[in-house]
């Protein structure tokens, strides 16, 4: 996941006044609206005194992060006279009288061609009889990314002596490079090329940036597996390492031995391995970041592709994937379609997404394996979200489920709008979400679609709803091994495909979003650093 650290400052003007005699001395109060519907205030700036027009000098530092809705709001309060020498933490807000809020979410404000909205501050009063708001002036916040957000640690990495984990020949290794969250679980960030038949890989160079791991000394867990192609990949061994660490190994030409955790008795021990990793290099660059091209004017367009092949069950029914509950209770695809889409949808414009569905015979026709979900023989775009939504149950009732599952043609369409869109010279990358629920039946036809897809500014983002085999998807999202390989024995140029299973995430553990869209930033990236394009505004 890209993570930047961005700092936010503020302005207002049109404040409403003390009185007839003097101004107001306004402080702004910063809170995050969490998913729950909490409030937490987080940062407070000084009090400038007798301002109608403040600029405030503190400013509040936050981490954005792409794959979350980050919800902001803020609060202006005139902090009375006799409050002046109180240091501003110490500050009781209800003794304060409050000069109006506003919400945004950081998204919005990072997509701003120069990072800056000017909002309405409202205050909302109440009588006996009714409430009503009062426009009380404007806050503009201004975002600006701190430089160390574009600081790149350049490695390149290389084993000796892995144990071989096939019995007739040597291991087919790769690394997995993951990042720590404060619950313990590991979050991947990176993946090496899959080197066939190597006890001592050198890899690629890998590129992470620091604020994507955190920080220099954030720990990082670096696994080597041996690949299978069935998806099954056997750990060969793992460390624990900062990016700090790694750079000692660098510089101190030394190598560190693997560890392979053993069950002995009822408990794991970790057995030092004679394998060892090694750093041959390790550097720091300053690159262009995904918030440096949205700022220049570059945009994410959301395209979806919906699964209406009969193993879905019949839709009236519900035990169906695609019953549509009276109650309003989401299915899995309206809970995929709303979950990525409220998150993407702030680096759309005009927030058009073309919509497909596969898989159905729609009314007097044959089996479709790309209909436009809107009921349209022109067009494919709807508006918003919901738009989405509605399209996709209204097409529940128009078409006769079928099958069999095929992506190719999905995939092919969405290549077209991409191509397209890349001809005109239109600042556009896209991510195509694929919502299915079973074994796609065109396994090679999809490959072949992916790797020329590649090409293109385009990621592909699969969702499996249900409880299938999905084993195939596996080997699509090539980060878990090989790149892609065409029937014309082209390699995909890179890697565009993110799989997430929906029942694996039902714990609440990891969001289905924050796995899904984990690589998109830095897909896009690879896109742009491999052209060359700038983000010039």
């Amino acid at each position: 996941m890209q993570n930047h650290v961005t700092q936010l400052s503020f302005s207002a003007t049109s404040l409403r006044d003390r009185d007839v005699f003097s101004k107001s001395d306004p402080m702004v109060v910063v809170y995050i609206k969490e998913r729950d519907g909490a409030i937490n205030e987080v940062f407070r700036t000084e009090v400038v005194l007798n301002s109608s027009t403040p600029t405030w000098i503190a400013k509040y530092t936050i981490t954005y992060h792409f794959e979350v809705v980050q919800n902001l709001l803020f609060k202006v309060f005139d902090v009375d006279t006799q409050y002046h020498n109180v240091e501003v933490k110490m500050l009781k807000l209800e003794e304060q009288q409050s000069l109006g809020e506003a919400c945004c979410t950081l998204s919005e404000l990072v997509t701003k061609p120069n990072r800056s909205l000017t909002l309405d501050l409202i205050r909302r009063e109440e009588s006996v009889s009714s409430t009503h708001s009062q426009h009380c002036g404007k806050l503009t916040v201004h975002a600006e990314e701190c430089f160390s957000s574009k600081s790149t640690a350049d490695i390149i990495l290389r084993c000796i002596d892995l144990e071989s984990k096939d019995l007739f020949s040597k291991s087919d290794p790769f690394l997995v490079i993951s990042k720590l969250v404060e619950s313990g679980i590991s979050i991947p960030v990176c993946k090496t090329e899959v080197l066939k038949n190597d006890h001592n890989p050198t890899w690629k160079p890998v590129f992470l940036n620091i604020q994507q791991v955190g920080s220099k000394d954030s720990p990082l867990v670096i696994e080597c597996f041996n690949f299978n192609s069935n998806g099954k990949h056997d750990l060969i061994g793992k460390v624990q390492k900062s990016l700090a660490d790694l750079e000692k190994l660098h510089l101190g030409r030394e190598g560190e031995n693997l560890y392979l955790p053993t069950l002995v008795g009822h408990n794991y021990e970790n057995k030092i391995l004679n394998s060892k990793l090694l750093v041959d290099k390790f550097s720091e660059t300053v690159q262009h970041t995904f918030l440096d091209y949205l700022a220049g004017g570059f945009e994410l367009n959301f395209m979806v592709a919906i699964d209406f092949t009969a193993s879905n069950g019949n839709p009236r029914l519900p035990d169906s994937l695609h019953y549509i509950d009276p109650s309003g209770r989401l299915n899995a695809y309206q809970k995929a379609i709303y979950e990525v889409g409220k998150v993407l949808q702030f680096y759309d414009a005009d927030k058009r997404y073309p919509a497909w569905g596969f898989g159905a015979r729609p009314i007097d026709g044959p089996v479709s394996h790309c209909f436009n979900l809107n009921g349209s023989s022109n067009y494919c775009e709807v508006q918003g979200i919901q738009g989405i939504m509605m399209a996709y149950t209204s097409a529940l009732f128009n078409v006769s489920l079928a099958g069999p599952t095929l992506f190719g043609h999905v995939i092919n369409r969405a290549s077209v709008v991409a191509c397209d869109s890349l001809s005109t010279g239109a600042k556009k990358y896209f991510a195509l979400l694929i919502i299915t629920d079973g074994v796609i039946t065109d396994l090679q036809e999809t490959k072949d679609a992916l790797v020329k897809a590649s090409d293109l500014p385009l990621s592909i983002l699969i969702v499996g709803v249900g409880g299938a085999d999905f084993k195939e998807m596996e080997i699509l999202d090539a980060d878990k091994g090989e790149r892609l390989e065409s029937t014309t024995g082209c390699i995909a140029s890179r890697d565009i495909v993110q799989f997430v299973p929906f029942r694996d995430l039902q714990s609440g553990e990891i969001s289905m979003v924050g796995a899904l869209l984990a690589e998109l930033p830095t897909q896009f990236l690879t896109y742009m650093r491999r052209r060359d394009i700038k983000p010039s505004t």
